[in-house]
């Protein structure tokens, strides 16, 4: 068995879902998916985030041992093979965007009873540099990040393109594509607004941090509250 903190793979899907529908699709992903899916083998646990702002209306999080169980039989086999009830839920989902991770670098452990707020940032890096910065980002940054009170977990992860659009028979339902960042910090805290506080932005404008961070390119900023979580049945 793999410890949940151990999780090298992610899934990330953010959607908004038809107004009308918005119960009936969180009855069928907590009674029917996500059991589904964190049934299958290295599969760790699924979070359903609801955003804030302008967020998408949820995003979804599928955490596993590697990303390499996005294409074992055992899950292909079930994006192939959808029920009758999730054909009906896929319909309802609208701009949806969904990919693979694999993890870069990651500081901090899980909140013991969950993060209640989930910090995203979707970003892309200037061709040339992306080595460089990522291991800026990597050894530095996110562990600064980590350490700002109220701050549980700082993860960064990169789109593995080759597992990410793989073809199957859901996709064809609701037209789930990748997103056009490559890049993916996953920051879990206790707070809505730690990232606007005076300890959070005094470690962004740090030197060398403000340089690094101007160098981001297509930045998308987020924040979620926690709606529904479920453990694998093999997670200790």
């Amino acid at each position: 068995m793999v410890a949940v903190n151990n999780a090298q793979g992610m899934m990330g899907f953010w959607t908004d879902i038809t107004e009308h529908y918005v119960l009936r699709c969180q009855e069928w992903h907590n009674c029917e998916h996500m059991v589904e899916r964190t049934g299958v083998p290295g599969f760790l646990v699924g979070r359903r985030y609801r955003g804030t702002g302008d967020a998408p209306m949820f995003f979804i999080s599928y955490e596993t041992t590697d990303a390499g169980v996005f294409k074992s039989q055992a899950y292909i086999d079930r994006l192939n093979d959808p029920s009758e009830w999730t054909k009906e839920a896929l319909t309802h989902f609208n701009n949806n965007i969904r990919n693979i991770y694999i993890l870069l670098a990651g500081s901090g452990r899980q909140a013991p009873q969950e993060a209640p707020y989930a910090l995203l940032y979707r970003f892309n890096l200037p061709a040339g540099e992306e080595q460089e910065l990522v291991d800026w980002y990597g050894s530095e940054l996110v562990p600064a990040l980590q350490a700002v009170p109220g701050v549980f977990r700082v993860r960064l992860w990169e789109v593995e393109d080759e597992i990410s659009n793989i073809n199957y028979a859901e996709k064809e339902i609701d037209g789930r594509g990748p997103g056009e960042q490559k890049y993916l910090t996953y920051v879990e805290m206790s707070l809505p607004d730690i990232h606007k506080g005076e300890e959070w932005q005094a470690v962004l404008k740090a030197s060398p941090h403000a340089e690094n961070l101007a160098k981001l390119k297509n930045v998308y900023e987020e924040v979620s509250w926690l709606e529904f979580v479920m453990y694998s049945p093999d997670v200790p």
